[in-house]
């Protein structure tokens, strides 16, 4: 029998790993949630009231989880159901707005595999990317913050959208528009790129440039509750002449950011002799965390275009690696003894000698780089080669390659591109094809699941880049891909199961980009 020790209703307000908050009233003998009608009976009430605790020790510290093993391993991280992408129809011919998308990825699911949502924005060619959250893990011992509110800077227009994910997960809607003036005269700076929330509550954007599209490697921070852009992060008038992407560690009191190219420069495609011009990036710039200032500049080499950029989860861990596009290298980076950061390259994808394409020798072409969360495995995608690769980073001077499939790119047998020297290949590889659809593109935007057994990958790059070197890409529409990962041994493998074809989407084929996960990643949460 169970004996009556209160005699008051206890409400407990959690707010749960998706972002969502739920309100819990424990009775003497029986739990009651809000969309009860009645008591539950007292032999359910010990599987409840588990339940009640099991959630408010997973959400009630904040959002996030305490510890990347705990997001990888923890009782706290179920499967992913949904994933959000933006979709891009700015250089395709079709005049609607981009749109967020919310796709469904649970194989129990009727609707597996199909977009169950779209959220239109209200402007046209905005060229949606990136996207962030207000909250994250660097936020976990924070009980008032909520993983709710979706990021979404667009590159061209430099509007950012605030999106409410926490009403309704599965349908989200606008909550708030950043418009570009807000950047150009609180911070002189545009096209925001890479979002990244803050401990403190606010959120930290990067840019690629002023608002006349010269490059430009400043930040804008926003009030992580009004959304209002607060002004510049940086301070002192020293700023990189590019940027791109960034990372940030305050245990070693650094951030560091990468740089893709000038705005208007690479806006509408890319033109090699804009790379001996200098309009692209050679540079991973350094920090000062709390200064905010500007110290380093680490030369990664003449063309070599650093984009995305990580740390090893391991707050504790004082290095991580950034991606070379265009040189096909990742580099190491590190704190050195002396306390400054210093750089080497870890591993080089050879360029492959070629006919019949825009350079006679065809990059890679590195695009995203994520590192898993037990800090084991790193994935990057080529591009233009059509690879994704895994590598062991068990010895992170020291990259093994030990997973490899081809999903697509400019090399597959039969088309327009013949291979006439390669230093990794024996022969072309065939094209990709699943479920009867030749995929057109490269592997591009790549996401893994927490627990590191599922590799999610997009093929579009950015739009004004997609039409000139996969112009079947912009005319049919982009693709999403699962990849099976073995975590034990290493290796990758196509999931033939796996499909969502942005072609047959009802206005017409769009440009799916980023993947993000509702509670969130290993390219959204950074621990601190």
């Amino acid at each position: 029998m169970l004996r009556r020790t209160m005699s008051v209703n206890i409400p407990i307000n959690v707010s749960l790993q998706d972002g969502t908050n739920q309100r819990f009233v424990i009775k003497p003998d029986f739990v009651f949630t809000t969309d009860t009608e009645g008591p539950h009976p007292p032999e359910i009430f010990t599987q409840n009231r588990t339940k009640v605790f099991e959630q408010a020790k997973c959400g009630a510290c904040g959002p996030g989880y305490a510890t990347p093993l705990d997001a990888m391993k923890g009782k706290c991280c179920p499967r992913e159901e949904i994933v959000y992408l933006p979709c891009i129809y700015r250089n395709t011919g079709v005049e609607k707005p981009d749109y967020l998308a919310t796709v469904d990825v649970d194989p129990k699911s009727p609707h597996y595999c199909q977009v169950i949502h779209r959220l239109p924005m209200p402007n046209l060619k905005d060229e949606l990317h990136h996207s962030g959250w207000n909250a994250c893990s660097s936020c976990f011992g924070d009980a008032t913050k909520s993983r709710n509110r979706l990021i979404l800077p667009s590159l061209i227009s430099s509007r950012i959208y605030v999106v409410d994910v926490g009403t309704d997960a599965r349908a989200p809607r606008i909550h708030k528009i950043v418009e570009p003036v807000e950047l150009f005269w609180k911070g002189n700076v545009a096209h925001p790129h890479t979002s990244h929330c803050l401990g403190s509550g606010d959120i930290l954007i990067s840019c690629l440039g002023d608002p006349a599209g010269n490059g430009k490697g400043g930040f804008i921070l926003l009030d992580g509750e009004t959304f209002e852009v607060k002004g510049n992060w940086e301070k002192g008038d020293k700023v990189p002449p590019l940027g791109y992407d960034f990372w940030y560690q305050p245990r070693h009191n650094v951030l560091i950011s990468s740089e893709w190219g000038v705005p208007k420069v690479l806006a509408d495609g890319f033109n090699p002799a804009d790379v001996e011009r200098g309009h692209y990036g050679r540079h991973i710039n350094v920090w000062d965390w709390s200064s905010r200032t500007f110290v380093q500049a680490i030369d990664l080499g003449k063309g070599s275009i650093p984009l995305e950029i990580r740390f090893l989860h391991d707050p504790a861990a004082a290095e991580g690696f950034v991606g070379c596009a265009l040189s096909g290298a990742v580099h190491r980076f590190y704190k050195t003894e002396k306390g400054d950061w210093a750089a080497e390259k870890v591993i080089e994808v050879p360029s492959k000698k070629v006919r019949g394409w825009l350079l006679p020798d065809m990059p890679g072409l590195i695009t995203d780089i994520l590192i898993s969360l037990d800090d084991r495995f790193l994935y990057f995608s080529n591009w233009l080669h059509g690879d994704v690769r895994q590598y062991d980073i068990s010895d992170t001077r020291r990259p093994r390659l030990v997973g490899q499939v081809f999903v697509g790119g400019s090399i597959t047998k039969g088309g327009p591109v013949t291979v006439l020297d390669d230093k990794e290949l024996q022969r072309q590889p065939e094209p990709f094809v699943i479920q009867g659809k030749k995929v057109p593109g490269g592997p591009q935007m790549i996401q893994l699941s927490l627990d590191g057994r599922r590799l999610y990958v997009s093929t579009s790059l950015y739009s004004g880049w997609d039409k000139q070197f996969y112009p079947d890409l912009v005319r049919e529409g982009s693709v999403m891909l699962q990849i099976d990962v073995d975590t034990e041994r290493g290796g990758l493998k196509v999931n033939q199961n796996f499909l969502v074809d942005f072609g047959k989407e009802p206005d017409g084929p769009v440009l799916a980009h980023e993947i993000r996960y509702p509670g969130g990643d290993c390219s959204s949460d950074i621990w601190v």
